[in-house]
This record gives C-alpha cells, sequence and structure tokens, in this order.
C-alpha cells in the first residue's frame, strides 16, 4: 500500500522519491543546523531532548540513529543515555559529512559511527539494535512500510523503536495558525538561508500528507510491532511515537 506522503518529492522529476530526498539533503547540508532551528524557533530541542528519556527505560547498549542527517539526535543520545555504540545511518553524505565533522569535535568518534544505508534496504544482521531512533525522517521515506518491517527485523525481541515527526494540529486556533506558518512564513524564513528553495516548499506538503495519530499507529502495527502509544507535543506540531519489537 502507498502512502500519499510517499508520493511527495521535493522536484517534479522522474526520479525515485529517495534519490530526490539525497539530492535535496546535499544541497542543503552546510546550512541545515543553522535553518532547522530557526524554522522551529528552537523548540526542536526540547522535542528531541524529552524523547531520548523515555529510551532511559530500556536497554540502549546499542543504538541505530535512522535517517541522522548531520547526527543532532545521535550527539544527543550520547549525551542522556551514555550507550556503548551509535550507528547513524542516512543516504545523504552531503548531511553526514557535517554530522562527522561535530562528532571529532566532540570527541564521541568512538560512540558515533556513520554509514550510507538505505533505511529499506539496511545490511545489519537480525536481532542486533536495542532500540532504533529517527527524528523528522519518516516523511522523507520512499517506502514506509519495508523501512518499517527492516527497523523490526533489525531490533532485538523487546527493542524500542522511537521517531518524532512534525504532525498537523488539529485543534481551532493552533491548527489555523500553524496552517499560515507552514505555507508562508516558513519558505520565507528558509529563504535567508537555503540555496535549495524548493526543498522547504517541500516541507509543508509532507506534513500535510503524513500519516498520523491513529492511522500511523495502525501502519506499526501491521508492520509487526507491539505496544504501540503517542505523545503530542506543543498543541500537536510534533508527535513522538514509541513501539516495540515483540518477543515473539
Amino acid at each position: 500500500m502507498a502512502y500519499k506522503v510517499e508520493k511527495v518529492n521535493p522536484y517534479n522529476s522522474d526520479q525515485p522519491k529517495k534519490e530526490q530526498v539525497q539530492r535535496m539533503f546535499d544541497s542543503i547540508a552546510a546550512n541545515y543546523d543553522k535553518l532547522n532551528g530557526t524554522l522551529s524557533l528552537g523548540i526542536d530541542s526540547y522535542w528531541r531532548r524529552d524523547a531520548l528519556k523515555e529510551l532511559r527505560k530500556y536497554p540502549h547498549k546499542q543504538l541505530l540513529d535512522i535517517a541522522t542527517g548531520t547526527g543532532d539526535f545521535a550527539i544527543l543520545a550520547e549525551k542522556i543515555l551514555h550507550p556503548e555504540k551509535i550507528m547513524a545511518v542516512d543516504i545523504s553524505e552531503g548531511m553526514m559529512q557535517v554530522g562527522k565533522e561535530k562528532v571529532k569535535a566532540k570527541g564521541m568518534e568512538q560512540i558515533i559511527s556513520f554509514e550510507m544505508q538505505d533505511c529499506a534496504n539496511l545490511t545489519f544482521a537480525d536481532n542486533c539494535f536495542d532500540a532504533a531512533t529517527i527524528a523528522f525522517g519518516v516523511r522523507n521515506f520512499e517506502n514506509i512500510d519495508k523501512s518499517f518491517r527492516e527497523v523490526l527485523r533489525v531490533l532485538k525481541p523487546g527493542g524500542l523503536f522511537l521517531f518524532i515527526e512534525l504532525t498537523t494540529p488539529q485543534e481551532a486556533p493552533i491548527k489555523q495558525l500553524y496552517a499560515t506558518y507552514t505555507q508562508y512564513v516558513m519558505p520565507v524564513l528558509s529563504g535567508f538561508f537555503a540555496t535549495e528553495q524548493r526543498a522547504y516548499n517541500y516541507l509543508p506538503k509532507s506534513i500535510a500528507a503524513f500519516p498520523q495519530g491513529r492511522e500511523m499507529m495502525l501502519i506499526l502495527k501491521k508492520n509487526g510491532f507491539t505496544n504501540i502509544r503517542l505523545r503530542r507535543y506543543t498543541l500537536g506540531i510534533t508527535t513522538l511515537y514509541l513501539a516495540e519489537k515483540p518477543f515473539n
């Protein structure tokens, strides 16, 4: 089954979504961190930190950070959770290069490793990670079902899948205010930083098309996860999803 968000692409071309997303993030890698904080008004730091605290309740020696981008979620996980190893993967070499430089500057090279990987076709063995995390990356997946099944495969039984994603508020007046911000203010702000303006025209479209709430919980269930729950942040602007790999 194809979801609407899988058909929302950064560019109007015949390229597969994966290739378009890779191209998009390579083009904005140098400015991504500064722009990301600006567009979220700095609130994304709180969302990430609060989400990762959930992992304290679970085994977390071996972590997999998917769609790691410039490595911010992986770096924060090292600070909060102190795991033995974090494997950070992405399809954008440009984004990961920025991440590698940050990790080196912080002296975390022995803990955080980067590798180019397609989340729909991971090369890792079955049952090898205690937990898998994604921060604002699921919207960019070309095939959500296949990617979720891969996450399930590489998690150890009982392992936690944790991801946060931008979502559309459903209650007035925040719903109307958010629509105005994403459609009009966000593209203007991004224009001050981005070398690839279309990347941030893609952002609100992908948020609007993303399966949310109960629909996403049913997708996780369909792909084999159990004990699925969610938490909404900032009146529904962002949602945290948590799901576990069953023991049998």
